[in-house]
């Protein structure tokens, strides 16, 4: 079930947003609210973006200078893959989360959502040599399936665009050098439970590394391949991966607040 059919309220919705653009909007206001919630945003910054049902390749992206708890379904920005604003809008974008997520949603058609994020833990592991360690079975379920995209300076180079496309490729995670994560989903609820694993697997092998003297146990050399291909993560294990477990979140987010679904 979408996030707008449990509640389909639309109090802020203009008379040209139609039935399934307002609902995609509901769905990526309410994962903004959700990572905000799992205190993974970054002030104004980083960006999460949702593509636009229809044939014209508009996605809906953050207002630039708003929080993300501030952040509704109808003060989200439309844009074409140029850049320009398509309707009514009292906000700008981000440049940076228009480089990164406009190459992604332009040559990667299977992708409806792009999340990026400059967590602690996400932002210390991408700084580490050795990436995503298979410490923990969170981090297992990647096992092969995290890409890895150098760190070019802040994302305002078109130029790497191409770089970015190719390095992420067919993979739904990808950790950015001395940056941060990015996960990308064919739904919204997709590419945020693949987000919320990957950093918890960040967070557990921070702390795991942080032990000290503490000698670390790595697990034998066949069983991260044998986890992953168990779990199935994007896989046959659940047709719509993440979608019960977004359900839940939003089900609690909304005993306490609706005001995303303005």
């Amino acid at each position: 079930m979408s996030v707008s059919a449990i509640d389909t309220e639309d109090r802020g919705r203009r008379p040209d947003i139609s039935d399934n653009e307002w609902e995609a909007r509901v769905e990526l206001a309410a994962c903004y609210r959700l990572i905000h919630r799992l205190g993974m945003d970054d002030l104004i910054y980083t960006h999460i973006s949702a593509r636009v049902p229809g044939p014209e390749h508009h996605f809906l992206i953050n207002p630039f200078g708003l929080l993300y708890d501030e952040v509704t379904a109808s003060n989200l920005v439309k844009v074409d893959l140029d850049g320009k604003i398509i309707g009514d809008s009292d906000h700008g974008i981000n440049p940076a989360g228009f480089v990164i997520h406009s190459c992604i949603h332009r040559d990667l058609p299977h992708v409806e959502c792009v999340l990026h994020t400059h967590t602690v833990a996400g932002c210390a592991v991408s700084a580490q040599e050795d990436g995503l360690l298979p410490l923990t079975q969170t981090a297992m379920i990647f096992h092969g399936q995290v890409a890895y995209h150098e760190y070019e300076g802040p994302a305002l180079d078109f130029d790497e665009q191409q770089r970015l496309v190719a390095d992420l490729d067919d993979k739904l995670v990808m950790i950015l050098r001395n940056h941060g994560l990015l996960t990308a989903g064919r739904s919204v609820p997709e590419a945020f439970i693949a987000m919320y694993y990957l950093e918890q697997a960040c967070r557990m092998q921070v702390a795991a590394m942080a032990g000290g003297a503490a000698k670390l146990h790595m697990p034998p050399a066949d069983v991260p391949q044998h986890t992953a291909d168990l779990i199935k993560f994007g896989g046959a294990f659940n047709s719509s991966p993440g979608a019960r477990e977004f359900a839940a979140l939003v089900r609690r987010m909304d005993r306490e607040d609706t005001s995303y679904r303005m």
